[in-house]
């Protein structure tokens, strides 16, 4: 590694570049997996990592090669990329009650391969899918006009950091106040049915501005659940009773008994049906590993070798079997190897589905592969004691889980890449280079939230909806005692409305699984997306609103983050 790269002008990957895209992707791991735990998916982290590395490559070191910005935002992105593939997965372990059955180690090493290895079942696809399919990949145009546009990138950085600060200060507030809601419900004398209470939350609003019209489904859930079911409900006297008959009418056991079981329905069913949706995409993916492996004999040395496709495939058996087997003493060698079979398939089916689909829609099932994922797993594992079973299925699959993510964000920065004239091989040691980190952050980051009093997973602070969804999934295989029924209707509605739309069965489910008053700050930052988009224009929204938005995303999330380690150390 040096600070220039053999033949060409420009510093590339260099050690610089490598400190930087670390820092930044460390910082951008815990906070956005701190969100995916509070709202239930994950934002992209390539635009905010090439906008801080503007700030800092520009305002500290003062270089300006548009490629080294390159590489520090796919390092940084490639240690993200754990955040959600283990966000969605192992806080289940800790819902379902098996936290002190597992390996945290053993976990980590395994996400880290598991990241390797899906860097590696992607990379023989790039020119197939990015040279001759040519795949829009949306948000990688989005980072690449970032990078091609310097002056823009610095201002953009000085922003984000602005708000940052805004956000981290009003956290702090809320935090030393203990006042983190707003009834202004009871203000209005509205009923107390209809939930007017809003969540103070800057990295809420933040989320609803970066995610605009595509959380209007995720605010019609909400709204759907509270200010339409919960009235007619009223009206009929058609409230549901608790255990001892009484009738159920506040906002807090309301969704307890009704929505969330509804929204978790929603989510599974939506789920499903995305995966069953994307399955024309299995023959794109046959087609494309045929192309790739006729094109690879010409390939220059820009491009790392087909044959570490091969040697992945021989890894991902060897790394799963030996999680499987040495998760738990129950899991045998031969059921140790078919759920490293299982495994290796999903990861190479998965991988492509999910690189094909976001770059056609910009829209990543992820979570859907990740439930199906581990759900097949589960039924490998059936016959084994219920600890044990969940325990080695959930450990295994959060290895895959993080391979699927990790393929699908280096497609994106590899198109990134190919617009702003990168050396795909610089990128792809990148990635290598990034993935390893993120795995311990994020188990890290899961700990410290886990066991810090007022926090813990599944809590009213971190719902984690969809780790909520997969041990719901797992507890209904195994029998546990779940509200069926409201599961199978929220998974037909689910379904049905993935089918109209794609991912819009999970979007609403989550709006009737969170509390109301996470989706009413939500919607403000939505509306606020569409009047700044009409009013002052899509530009200054890319330019100026999606910076701000970045920035209260990440000066809440660290402060959280940050004060969950305060309280675990001092206790």
């Amino acid at each position: 590694m040096s600070d220039t790269s053999v033949g060409r002008p420009y510093p590339e990957l260099t050690w610089v570049a490598l400190i930087v895209g670390w820092f930044i992707g460390v910082i951008l791991a815990g906070a956005i997996g701190y969100a995916a735990l509070v709202l239930g998916f994950s934002i992209e982290g390539s635009e905010l990592a090439a906008i801080l590395g503007f700030g800092i490559l520009r305002g500290i070191f003062g270089r300006k090669s548009i490629v080294e910005n390159n590489i520090v935002q796919t390092i940084a992105s490639g240690v993200n990329g754990a955040s959600s593939g283990m966000m969605f997965s192992v806080p289940a372990i800790f819902l379902l009650g098996f936290g002190d059955r597992f390996d945290p180690v053993l976990l980590t090493f395994g996400c880290i391969a598991g990241a390797y290895l899906g860097i590696a079942f992607i990379i023989p696809l790039r020119k197939h899918m990015i040279d001759y399919e040519r795949l829009t990949y949306p948000g990688g145009v989005a980072v690449a006009t970032i990078l091609k546009s310097p002056g823009a990138g610095v201002r953009k950085a000085m922003v984000l950091l602005i708000a940052a600060a805004i956000s981290a200060g009003v956290h702090v507030a809320t935090i030393k106040t203990g006042v983190d809601n707003w009834n202004l419900g009871a203000i209005l004398n509205m009923p107390q049915y209809m939930n007017g209470i809003w969540y103070l939350s800057l990295m809420t609003i933040g989320v609803g501005f970066i995610a605009g019209r595509g959380g209007v489904a995720f605010i019609i859930g909400g709204f759907v659940a509270y200010w339409f079911i919960s009235p007619l409900l009223s009206v009929t006297g058609s409230f549901p009773a608790d255990a001892a008959g009484d009738v159920i009418n506040t906002p807090g056991p309301l969704r307890l008994l009704l929505y969330r079981p509804l929204g978790i329905g929603m989510l599974i069913g939506g789920a499903i049906m995305g995966v069953i949706l994307a399955f024309p995409l299995i023959s794109s993916a046959i087609r494309s590993m045929q192309k790739a492996s006729k094109v690879a004999t010409s390939a220059s040395n820009d491009e790392l070798p087909i044959k570490l496709l091969y040697f992945a495939i021989g890894g991902a058996l060897i790394l799963l079997t030996f999680m499987a087997v040495t998760s738990v003493e129950s899991v045998g060698l031969g059921r140790g190897i078919s759920m490293a079979l299982m495994g290796t398939l999903w990861i190479w089916m998965s991988g492509i589905i999910l690189s094909e689909a976001i770059g056609r829609t910009n829209w990543s099932p992820l979570s859907g592969m990740t439930l199906v994922g581990i759900t097949l797993l589960i039924i490998v594992t059936h016959g084994m004691e219920r600890g044990d079973s969940i325990v080695a299925a959930i450990m295994v699959g959060a290895a895959t889980s993080v391979a699927m993510s990790q393929a699908t964000d280096l497609m994106l920065d590899l198109k990134t890449g190919y617009l702003v004239g990168a050396t795909p091989r610089m990128q792809q040691i990148g990635q290598f280079a990034g993935a390893w980190l993120g795995p311990i952050v994020v188990i890290g980051v899961i700990f410290v939230l886990q066991n810090a009093e007022g926090y813990g997973l599944g809590s009213e602070k971190l719902p984690a909806p969809q780790a909520q969804a997969l041990a719901s999934t797992i507890d209904g295989i195994m029998g546990g005692d779940v509200p069926m029924q409201k599961y199978a209707a929220g998974a037909i509605l689910g379904g049905i409305l993935s089918a109209l739309m794609g991912g819009l069965g999970i979007t609403v489910g989550l709006g009737f699984y969170l509390p109301f008053n996470i989706v009413l700050t939500y919607s403000l930052g939505t509306l606020a997306r569409e009047l700044s988009d009409r009013v002052k224009g899509k530009t200054w929204s890319e330019e100026v609103g999606i910076p701000i938005a970045a920035g209260l995303i990440v000066g809440e999330a660290l402060v959280g983050v940050g004060n969950a380690a305060i309280i675990v150390a001092t206790s």
